[in-house]
């Protein structure tokens, strides 16, 4: 089979992971992913991945409440490992090796993030799970998503979400809104289309790296993206 893509990094927020659940992990769809991930992983794909932290805690929400917003933050990036360490354990119980990254030191939990560790990873055919988001507060998951993708020289950004892909307005929201099949940085930042926090986004716009949205609720998507079939929408320069 054709593989398009050789190595990518796939984000997946945490809402993702809730399913159906008001707060916590689905292990039905955490398993499922871990599935559609093992998948491309045993056609060759080397595969990077960020979860979000959002089903367990939001620091933005958490400012509104009278949290401090960098102690919100981190306690954001630790639900961040909580997911990535239950991504890591779905991915084995499906056969596949995967390691967990995280951006500050906690061992025993997960090795400290290094570009070389990381890449020697995805080269031996392990998964690489990037958790703790970049380190720092005001930073988000889309943004540590970015940055890792660009530290792994990954070929695509796919973003994982509910609906099909970029289109004219939310479509959960407005009936007659209408899907792209591709659309340039530019014309996204001109149209307004919240895809991604503008950090995140420029960072993937100045290292020319492409963004593809995509479905991850519908089973073998990601196989297909990987294999070459038009899925989603594709942002790029």
């Amino acid at each position: 089979m054709m593989i398009k893509y050789k190595r990518i990094l796939l984000k997946l927020s945490g809402e993702a992971l809730m399913g159906k659940k008001g707060y916590g992990i689905d292990e039905e769809k955490l398993t499922d992913y871990a599935r559609q991930i093992s998948e491309i992983n045993e056609m060759g794909v080397e595969t990077g991945i960020v979860v979000g932290g959002g089903n367990i805690f939001r620091g933005l929400t958490g400012t509104k409440k009278g949290v401090d917003r960098i102690k919100g933050d981190y306690m954001g990036m630790l639900a961040t490992v909580i997911n990535g360490l239950a991504m890591q354990s779905a991915l084995e119980h499906c056969g596949t090796t995967a390691r967990l990254f995280t951006a500050i030191s906690m061992t025993p939990v997960g090795s400290l993030f290094s570009e070389p560790d990381a890449l020697k990873a995805l080269q031996n055919g392990e998964v690489a799970i990037f958790t703790f988001g970049t380190g720092n507060p005001f930073f988000t998951t889309d943004t540590a998503a970015s940055l890792r993708a660009v530290q792994i020289k990954a070929e695509v950004l796919l973003k994982g979400t509910r609906v099909n892909g970029v289109y004219t307005a939310d479509p959960e929201k407005d009936k007659n809104a209408t899907q792209f099949d591709e659309i340039s940085f530019d014309a996204t930042l001109n149209q307004q289309l919240q895809i991604m926090d503008l950090t995140a986004f420029t960072l993937c716009k100045e290292n020319n790296l492409p963004i593809l949205v995509f479905n991850i609720n519908t089973p073998g998507n990601l196989k297909k993206i990987v294999s070459g079939s038009k899925i989603g929408t594709l942002v790029k320069n």
